[in-house]
């Protein structure tokens, strides 16, 4: 069984505040199953965007855990991009969250990164 999302945007944020990196919550979506989307300002203009791994990234039938691949084609992109990109993301689908943390050397503390 899958953690909720908002069960595990919670663990997130409190694991960021553990390693000394600010988190918050930009967007709240959906309590059960909303997908979640990853912003780290670096703080210089950039951000890195992850979303959530497409399923055909999972050997699994059904994965238990989160995995997340790189939203946009080059990180860090322009906070623009970024900005024009989740705006899209939340016309299509307003269950989205966003987390945004501020971690100038990129750090992201996701434990599943599928490139």
């Amino acid at each position: 069984m899958r953690l909720k999302s908002a069960l595990w945007v919670a663990a997130y944020i409190r694991r960021c505040g553990v390693e000394g990196v600010f988190a918050a919550v930009r967007r709240r979506g959906a309590e059960e199953a909303g997908a979640i989307f990853v912003v780290v300002n670096r703080l210089d203009g950039t951000a890195d965007l992850y979303s959530p791994a497409p399923q055909t990234a999972f050997d699994e039938e059904k994965p238990y855990d989160r995995a997340f691949a790189p939203a946009l084609k080059t990180l860090p992109a322009p906070e623009s991009e970024v900005e024009a990109f989740i705006a899209r993301e939340t016309r299509f689908d307003p269950d989205v969250w966003v987390v945004e943390i501020e971690e100038r050397s990129g750090r992201h503390f996701l434990d599943r990164i599928v490139r």
